[in-house]
Order: C-alpha cells, then sequence, then structure tokens
C-alpha cells in the first residue's frame, strides 16, 4: 500500500504559488508604504500595470499597452520596453504562468473552489464556452478604441486588490474580491479566471505563441490509470484530454496556468513539472 504523501508534499505546489504571490505584493508594499530601498533606490515601484525595478529595470502589463494603443496614447520607450520584458518573460515561462503564480484573484478564486467543494456544491452553475474570454478580451481593445481610455483597468477587480492591499486606497479590494468570490462559490465555477478574464485570455494567446517554453507539464501515458483526479482539480480541464496527451507527452502551453494542482493530486506520478522540455513525444516517433 502506497503511503499517503505528507501535507507538505500534497500541496507543494500551492504552497510556493502563495508564497510567490504574497512576496509579489509584500516587495510593492514595502518599497510604497515603507520605502524599501537597495543602495538607495526603490525596490520595486509601481503596480501590475507598470511598474520598475530599482528605478532601472521598467516592467508593463501588455493588455495594458494595448488599451493604450487602442485608446490613441501612444507608449513612451519606457513603456515599450517594460511591456516587451514581461512578455518575454511570462513568454519564456510558458501558458499563464502570470495567472497562475502572481495574480492575487487567483487566491480568491481558488479559496471560492475550495469551500465550494467543502459544501458539496458539485454543479458547475452558470456555464460559458471558454472562448468567452477571447470575446471580453475584443470587447476591452473595442471600449478603449471608443472610449479613449484603458477601459479595463478601471473595472479590473485584480486592479483594485492590488491597489488597496498595496497603498490602502479603500475598501474597492474587499468589494472585488468578494464579488468575485460570489460569482465562483454560487454562479460559474472558475468564471473569472476561466471564463471571463480578458488579461487571462491574453496571456493564454502569449503561450500558445511561445515557441518553447522553460515550463512545461510532462504526463507519463505509462502511469496514468485515467482516474481523472487531475479533472477534478484542473481550473482548465480542456487541456488535459489524455488521447493528446499520450501522443504530446506533455499538457499543451497555453490555457494552462502551470499552477501543479493536477501533479500534487495525481495518485500514480503520471505528471511532472517538467525545465527545459526540449521536444514533443510526437515530434520525437
Amino acid at each position: 500500500m502506497t503511503a499517503k504523501p505528507n501535507f507538505i508534499r500534497r500541496h507543494r505546489f500551492t504552497l510556493a504559488r502563495r508564497l510567490s504571490q504574497i512576496l509579489v505584493l509584500v516587495l510593492f508594499a514595502g518599497t510604497a508604504r515603507w520605502g524599501w530601498e537597495i543602495a538607495g533606490r526603490p525596490l520595486l515601484l509601481g503596480d501590475l500595470s507598470q511598474s520598475m525595478i530599482l528605478e532601472t529595470i521598467p516592467l508593463g502589463d501588455p493588455l495594458a499597452m494595448l488599451e493604450r494603443l487602442c485608446a490613441g496614447i501612444i507608449p513612451t520607450a519606457t513603456v515599450l520596453a517594460g511591456t516587451l520584458i514581461i512578455t518575454l518573460l511570462y513568454g519564456l515561462l510558458g501558458s499563464r504562468t502570470f495567472c497562475g503564480w502572481i495574480c492575487p484573484m487567483n487566491i480568491v478564486v481558488e479559496s471560492a473552489a475550495w469551500l465550494r467543494e467543502r459544501l458539496g456544491l458539485a454543479a458547475d452553475g452558470i456555464r460559458l464556452p471558454r472562448a468567452a474570454r477571447y470575446a471580453i478580451l475584443a470587447g476591452t481593445l473595442a471600449a478603449s478604441f471608443v472610449t479613449g481610455t484603458v477601459a479595463f483597468e478601471g473595472v479590473s477587480p485584480q486592479a483594485m486588490i492590488w491597489r488597496d492591499l498595496v497603498f490602502g486606497t479603500g475598501l474597492s479590494a474587499l468589494s472585488a474580491a468578494l464579488a468575485v468570490f460570489a460569482l465562483e462559490l454560487g454562479l460559474m465555477r472558475d468564471g473569472w479566471c476561466g471564463h471571463l478574464c480578458p488579461l487571462g485570455a491574453l496571456w493564454a494567446l502569449v503561450g500558445r505563441v511561445s515557441p518553447r517554453p522553460v515550463i512545461t507539464i510532462g504526463f507519463s501515458d505509462e502511469r496514468c490509470t485515467r482516474c481523472a483526479d487531475c479533472l477534478k482539480v484542473c481550473p482548465e480541464k480542456q487541456v488535459i484530454r489524455f488521447k493528446d496527451l499520450a501522443r504530446t507527452g506533455r499538457i499543451p502551453s497555453g490555457e494552462c496556468l502551470n499552477c501543479g494542482r493536477c501533479i500534487e493530486i495525481c495518485p500514480e506520478d503520471a505528471l511532472r513539472l517538467e525545465l527545459l522540455r526540449r521536444h514533443d513525444k510526437a515530434s520525437s516517433q
């Protein structure tokens, strides 16, 4: 009989993601509220839309830049450089690594999923096609074009949570978190991250065109018994198609969050995190 893994091993990716999400928040908050510096330079200024490391390295959200372009706002060279750095970084990491490891909304969504399971609310609720987020992404850019504003930033729940936690600007973080939590718990499982968020849609597109992502989730067809435990926890169930996984030996880059929850729950260790994978199984046959 196989021994049951301990808590840390069973939740190792979830714990690592929470540490990553909290650490990034703390670095921003420490700089904004307590003036953290290195060699006299602010450690991490700004927010997830536009930030600067040590007043030297710019970082920028590609969706925010696209909205500005659609609104007729010409980005500066610094904004362009920051956007290029972030896009290349997450493109190299592969899939929606930002969504799974950095975005604070991920904590809210997974907390609602945990409570949904404890309450026995198994039904998915309202169902929308996964493609809805791409329509919302297109609508967001169209709204920016029509209104001349950065349309999504003003209503983005993750931006509200970020601003309040980092800068302490009010109670919009609580209201945004509760609204998404209620959506996930009572109306639509995996609703925000899985069906509605335009930023998640953009990162999925970036992940799809990434030629050779650094991080992939490998699959062993020999070990897998098709118990489907991975499907029970995966927020993007459409990426787990056993026939395709057996052919390629990996979960496809794109809509996967690289969250590792499938790896944690797999009793056969048929899934594993791989770095710098050289090629697909199918291409080697």
